[in-house]
């Protein structure tokens, strides 16, 4: 999308092209602090008055081959998939197919979590696993596999079975006593939402998510489809060195798998706010939307989304971190602004820390002052 006039100073500002009083990574321009962190491309996508403002791409997204990132380049948006996935299990839930709050092995068919090891306490449920509050313990996060590598099952996932690397996913304390990040519980909602449905993964994402909001760009395929390989960026490490392979290719679809492009997930964010504003229905009613936006109560997770308040604004957001890839996504709960930033490179946090930081100064986000 080409940046219309009306945003030309605020663009100017973030990009570090006008004139301004700053120091240290403040006075650089974006190449200049891709440069600095050793990223090698990023691309940004800003939210403004409920709609998608404007893309840009900075830098390369092969920095091997010197191709150049693009508004059309796909990055591996990591954890920020987990949010999207949340809307279809949200979806279900809003169909009848099962109940946010039921007791997950009542949902489950084709695997069952362990009975919980320290007696009573409230069931596992849907909703406890989609904000991290279900009691299990698997903090480890997914490494990926090497294209071409075997790649393991939901359930082998799960139970800690090769081909997977990694422990099994269990409870280690009572059910909203704490607050531990989980992607294996995002995973045993995959497939609770799988078994209900009784369709894949990524089928079930394109029909009731990516293709209702416009998302034609996206897609939860696990590998990537051939036919999209040469669009998406490579994988690049702390120095900006492309790695051995391409990507890491990600099983665990709804905890890491979605490739996307920062347009693509600003439409998604403007959506979420639509909704909540009682102005779209695209994919959930209003009242189905505000489940991803209300904490559970137990640590700063709604369903799907960290809920934070900065400044005078209420905020919903999510960070993304891949083998080689980094990304940002954050959209204000009732003003209609936000941004999505995404890299293609280890030390990509930083840029888009530091992005997102002058796109707020820029449009006046409350995170910086009232807004204008």
């Amino acid at each position: 999308m080409a940046p219309p006039r009306a945003h030309a100073a605020k663009i100017a500002q973030i990009e570090g092209t006008t004139s301004v009083d700053r120091h240290g990574v403040g006075s650089l321009s974006i190449p200049q602090l891709l440069d600095h962190y050793r990223v090698p491309g990023v691309g940004v996508a800003v939210i403004d008055g409920f709609d998608v403002a404007w893309t840009k791409s900075w830098g390369l997204a092969d920095a091997q081959t010197g191709e150049r990132a693009t508004d059309q380049t796909l990055y591996q948006a990591a954890s920020i998939s987990k949010p999207l996935a949340a809307v279809a299990s949200l979806k279900a839930a809003q169909l009848g197919l099962f109940d946010l709050d039921q007791d997950i092995n009542a949902i489950l068919t084709s695997w069952k979590l362990p009975a919980s090891p320290f007696g009573g306490g409230p069931a596992v449920t849907p909703r406890m696993l989609m904000s991290h509050t279900s009691g299990l313990g698997d903090g480890f996060g997914f490494p990926g596999y090497e294209p071409g590598e075997p790649l393991p099952t939901v359930p082998q996932i799960l139970d800690g079975l090769p081909p997977s690397p990694l422990p099994a996913v269990r409870l280690v304390r009572p059910a909203l006593t704490a607050y531990e990040y989980s992607g294996g519980g995002v995973e045993i909602q995959q497939l609770a939402l799988t078994d209900t449905v009784g369709a894949a993964f990524a089928q079930i994402m394109h029909d009731w998510v990516l293709q209702p909001i416009g998302m034609t760009a996206s897609t939860y395929e696990q590998p990537l489809p051939a036919e999209l390989e040469p669009r998406a960026a490579r994988a690049h490490d702390q120095a900006g060195t492309r790695l051995n392979a391409p990507w890491h290719v990600y099983p665990e679809q709804a905890a890491a798998g979605l490739w996307t492009t920062p347009g693509d997930l600003a439409r998604f964010v403007v959506e979420v706010q639509r909704a909540l504003a009682g102005r779209s229905s695209l994919v959930l009613d209003q009242a189905m939307m505000r489940n991803m936006v209300t904490p559970v109560g137990v640590g700063p997770f709604a369903i799907g989304f960290v809920v934070s308040e900065q400044g005078g604004g209420r905020y919903f957001e999510h960070d993304g971190d891949n083998w080689g890839f980094k990304a940002q996504l954050i959209g204000h709960i009732s003003a209609g602004h936000g941004a999505v930033i995404m890299t293609n490179g280890d030390a990509g946090q930083s840029v888009t820390t530091e992005i997102q930081r002058r796109i707020a100064e820029a449009y006046g986000w409350d995170v910086a002052g009232e807004p204008r």
